[in-house]
């Protein structure tokens, strides 16, 4: 099928369509801020000569499960069991068969002809039992607390044993938009009340779920599991970092206990039936000036204490009501955010854990794949302008069982490994000029390398292997050890996934207006354009366990009508219109399925499903849209079922709760609401089959 793209995407002025009141909430306007990163970095061979001369930590392998890659996927829990056969030509394209969705400015939920959509909980929505109805006009703290938070982000859905049709879903909860959020709200002077009840609308919500027979509808129900996780829970701080005086505080003087967690973004499934979810953009909560310099300067790195910060400019005021957000007053306070959480939602009254191994940076996510040998490798971005790709090396192995014993002890696999992060090299620099013309041999192609920053053993005890830094200093400051060891300067790494059929692992690069300006990082294969509006999805062929991989670029994301657009060399007058890649996940099938924030051509944000071996390899076809201001979130893409987690509906300029800019999901002149929702064909049937 022939995809026309529309005449207004022909020309364009590459902005993002993101409001600036989005902009402002959701990361504290860190595009319009100075790019945290100004570290020069190193030349590559250095690099290498200074791997050469350490000892690298020598983890044992983990001998759990005896699987491949195709059965992580199963372990990692679906909804549908055709996920324990390994697909024989995975990739190809089987499952990606729908009309076309358009590209829109609908107020709704566009799905493909035949397809069927319901809302399965939104904002407001009772998690527990005792929670009342939502009232936009009566919220409090004390009602938020029990009922669906704000901002639904990551979506996970586990099949609850013993149970026909019956799930889990774990939901994160990415930050608060309180100019949506409550009627007559003033930013300069919010109210003790709506302060509580926003931190209270942060975190997690595990709830249960009941399918319908014959169609895909899900419904939710008070269940034994269901929880809200929010910005006044407590966590537990693991690793490295934990109880040293980088994040001890007043209220919590041994620097383990971590009230709440914040700016929940995307995250991931672990094959022993956790959920992790990342801490993204964390500084924007916290105001105030640190008071000692080289905390000052460390700070900084984070997007910490710029003028403004906490103030007016992103209206959120916390430090009025609660010191810990006053980094005068408790200056160690935002150096306990920043880290990859793991949550068992199979015990609602367990401690969840924030994983300090893993790094301290502005993580999208955390996605795991197993080795043939067991190996336990976990992958995460840094969501930021010129910021880096990780991967986390455990050393721990798996313990067998699905019992509450066996998940509380892989809790710690996380604990005990090597933290990473990439360095790329392109295979033709000389013909890289920022334009994004294809090399000579029709491809982006490279090589990387995984340099070595921190070792942790078993006790939780850090050993650095970065110069000059301490390994508590690596755990907490870990873009800084980045910066020293030369890491590649990527365009905004956001979701960062391994394919559970090919074990490849892509990465979605949502963008960079600021690559190739005036005294920033100029333009490398990886990152091929400058002013980048529009993003790009990178594939990696990864030594997993090992420091070495190829990667290509599988998309360059744009209007294929435009010349610096690449769909892995198919024939881009067949494919759907694509920008700002955000999300990634696979369907049973091994195809890659994308979710877009920011739409720079000026559509609604959309879900795409990308063919990646084969004939077929880089067709790209959209799937729905979400309604006028909002995100994609959390695409989950099952043999029956497709999920997205619809964020900031309505989010316009000149919008707010007294002036709805949209009326999802309710309709009529209702305020619009975040709110997960699932698809299905009519009458049943997979998914694009």
């Amino acid at each position: 099928m022939s995809l026309k793209p529309l005449a207004l995407f022909v020309k364009h002025d590459g902005a993002s369509s993101r409001s600036a009141v989005t902009c402002q909430y959701k990361c504290g306007n860190a595009c319009f801020h100075e790019v945290p990163n100004t570290s020069k970095g190193e030349y590559f061979g250095d690099i290498v000569a200074a791997i050469s001369r350490r000892r690298l930590f020598q983890g044992s392998a983990a001998v759990v499960i005896g699987v491949g890659a195709g059965s992580v996927l199963a372990a990692c829990g679906d909804d549908s069991t055709e996920n324990t056969a390994v697909e024989k030509n995975p990739g190809t394209g089987v499952g990606t068969t729908f009309d076309v969705v358009a590209p829109n400015k609908e107020d709704a939920l566009v799905v493909p002809k035949g397809y069927e959509q319901n809302v399965v909980i939104r904002w407001g929505d009772p998690v527990l039992p005792d929670a009342p109805a939502f009232d936009i006009a009566k919220q409090s703290a004390a009602a938020q607390a029990k009922q669906f938070g704000y901002n639904n982000d990551y979506a996970a859905l586990l099949p609850i044993a013993g149970k026909d049709n019956a799930f889990l879903l774990v939901v994160s909860h990415e930050y608060t938009t309180e100019t949506h959020m409550f009627l007559g709200y003033n930013p300069d002077a919010p109210t003790r009340e709506q302060f509580e009840t926003a931190l209270a609308a942060h975190g997690l919500s595990v709830v249960e779920l009941k399918g319908e027979q014959g169609t895909g509808k899900l419904t939710p129900v008070m269940g034994q599991y269901n929880r809200r996780l929010t910005g006044t829970s407590e966590f537990k701080l693991t690793g490295p970092a934990a109880g040293t005086d980088f994040v001890k505080t007043s209220v919590d003087p041994s620097g383990t206990k971590v009230l709440g967690t914040l700016n929940n973004c995307s995250g991931g499934v672990t094959p022993w039936g956790t959920v992790l979810s990342g801490e993204e953009n964390f500084n924007q909560y916290f105001a105030g000036v640190l008071a000692d310099p080289t905390a000052q300067e460390r700070g900084k790195r984070y997007g910490l204490g710029h003028p403004g910060a906490g103030q007016g400019e992103v209206s959120r005021r916390w430090e009025t009501f609660d010191k810990r957000f006053d980094v005068a007053q408790e200056p160690n306070e935002s150096n306990r955010f920043g880290y990859i959480v793991e949550v068992d939602p199979w015990d609602p009254t367990g401690t969840p854990v924030k994983h300090s191994a893993m790094g301290r940076f502005k993580h999208e996510s955390a996605n795991i794949y197993v080795t043939s040998d067991g190996t336990v490798v976990a992958y995460s971005g840094d969501d930021e302008r010129f910021e880096y790709m990780y991967k986390f090396v455990s050393s721990k192995k798996i313990q067998p069982g699905d019992t509450a014993a066996a998940r509380k002890a892989n809790m710690t696999i996380l604990d005990e490994g090597t933290l990473y992060v990439a360095k790329l090299t392109g295979d033709h620099p000389d013909q890289i000029d920022g334009t994004g013309k294809l090399p000579s041999d029709k491809g982006f192609t490279g090589k990387g390398q995984w340099i070595p920053l921190l070792e942790t053993a078993a006790d939780g005890k850090g050993r650095s292997l970065v110069d000059g830094m301490t390994a508590a200093e690596v755990a907490v400051f870990t873009r800084q050890a980045g910066d020293k060891v030369g890491a590649t300067k990527m365009d905004r790494p956001e979701d960062f996934e391994p394919n559970p059929l090919t074990g490849k692992v892509y990465v979605a690069l949502t963008n960079n207006s600021n690559r190739g300006a005036e005294g920033k990082a100029g333009v490398d294969e990886a990152n091929p354009r400058k002013s980048n509006k529009n993003g790009q999805v990178l594939e990696l062929v990864d030594d997993h366990k090992g420091t070495s991989f190829t990667w290509s670029l599988l998309l360059v994301c744009g209007d294929p009508a435009t010349a610096d657009t690449y769909f892995a060399g198919y024939d881009k007058t067949k494919v759907s219109p694509i920008s700002c890649p955000d999300n990634l996940a696979f369907d049973p099938h091994g195809n890659l399925w994308i979710s877009t924030d920011g739409n720079a051509l000026k559509s609604n944000d959309g879900l795409f499903a990308v063919v990646l071996e084969g004939d077929k390899r880089g067709e790209t076809k959209q799937f729905l849209t979400v309604p006028l201001g909002a995100e994609t979130c959390g695409p989950i893409v099952t043999k029956d079922r497709v999920l997205v987690a619809v964020q900031h509906p309505g989010e316009l300029e000149g919008a707010s709760a007294d002036k709805p800019g949209s009326h999802w999901p309710d309709g009529g002149a209702s305020v619009p609401r975040p709110a997960v929702a699932v698809v299905w064909k009519s009458g049943g049937g997979e998914i694009g089959v």
